[in-house]
């Protein structure tokens, strides 16, 4: 049997790889498009449609169709799935599960007519679908996306060569009717000082790390502002953050940090951050504690000397005084003890 190479079994994996990375980038005409093919909602007569914008009851069932166009000049096969969507840890960007990921939202309600469809070059081929919402369904938003997976595996070039497949999705927006709860919260704030090692000689900078978690049952739209105060109160820094994500979804939770240019070289105080989102809102604190390396070192050797110092003037104040030998123990003398059989016996008369 022939043993698989060793550029297989990598083409293998990266089809494996979690196509989770794809993001679903909107345009004005199509829901989401990567230069050689776009997938996007049927329009109607009225508008055109970016994206799937759909709302059910729980036990409901909605019918909808998919366009797939192919811009290349040769044609294109693929698979076409639905997927859930989550919040990429990288930047907090959309994304959506692998064909191989447990589905358990839109990506497991939603089927297409068809598997697999195979566009003509400079075609398009409309599929419909549907969402069987289940009577168990929580309330609330279900994001996910229809996503067509070019089954071909794009080969490099090079000693090792590597495969790479594509899939480009067109997002779905499903609200599952019932009580609706927006919610967020800051968690694990933290304060990371990089300060020169001699003061003056450079910048004093700092990262503010954060996580920031959707712990509703609806998408979010955040804003994020950040207050440093040092000490007496003296406010250092206050600001809106930029770089958060656009969309958190429910119950995602985002790893976040923001540089701090201008930290303070030598103080004491609080790092505040507030999250806000439609009716919403929640801060949380950490205290930081800014000292120079120079000093700090110059400090602890201080303390250091003065505890050696007095040591040495308690031994010099109080100097132990030898214990006088003890006397030799005296020997004890030994008994003998006599044995029964030892003992006189009378004489008879």
């Amino acid at each position: 049997m022939r043993k698989p190479s060793a550029r297989h079994l990598f083409l293998v994996f990266l089809s494996c790889l979690p196509l989770a990375l794809l993001t679903c980038v909107a345009t004005p005409a199509y829901g989401a498009d990567n230069g050689s093919w776009s997938v996007y909602p049927v329009s109607s007569d009225l508008a055109s449609r970016p994206y799937f914008h759909l709302s059910a009851d729980p036990g409901t069932t909605l019918e909808d169709k998919v366009t797939v166009t192919n811009k290349t000049g040769r044609p294109l096969a693929f698979r076409l799935y639905a997927a859930d969507a989550y919040n990429t840890e990288r930047d907090g960007g959309f994304a959506v599960r692998t064909r191989q990921e447990k589905q358990r939202g839109v990506g497991a309600w939603a089927k297409p007519a068809k598997s697999r469809v195979t566009v003509p070059a400079h075609g398009s081929v409309t599929v419909p679908f549907t969402i069987r919402v289940p009577e168990q369904a929580e309330p609330g938003d279900h994001p996910g996306a229809l996503v067509a997976l070019d089954e071909r595996i794009d080969e490099g070039e090079g000693a090792v060569e590597l495969g790479v497949q594509r899939a480009v999705g067109a997002r779905i927006y499903l609200r599952v009717g019932g009580p609706t709860v927006p919610a967020i919260a800051v968690e694990q704030v933290r304060v990371t000082h990089h300060q020169p090692l001699v003061p003056g000689t450079g910048d004093s900078t700092a990262t503010v790390s954060y996580t920031l978690h959707n712990t509703g049952n609806v998408t979010l739209n955040p804003k994020v502002e950040l207050k440093a105060e040092g000490l007496f109160g003296r406010t250092l820094l206050s600001r809106d953050l930029a770089k958060i994500p656009s969309e958190l979804l429910p119950g995602q939770r985002v790893r976040l940090s923001e540089p701090w240019r201008g930290a303070p070289r030598l103080d004491w105080g609080d790092v505040t951050l507030t999250a806000s989102a439609q009716d919403t809102r929640e801060s949380a604190s950490t205290s930081f504690f800014a000292l120079p390396w120079l000093v700090a070192v110059v400090l602890g050797a201080g303390i250091a000397g003065a505890v050696v110092v007095i040591r040495v003037r308690r031994v010099r104040a109080h100097p132990s005084v030898p214990a006088p030998p003890s006397p030799p123990a005296r020997p004890t003398p030994s008994r003998r003890r006599s044995s029964p059989s030892a003992r006189p016996s009378r004489s008879p008369r």
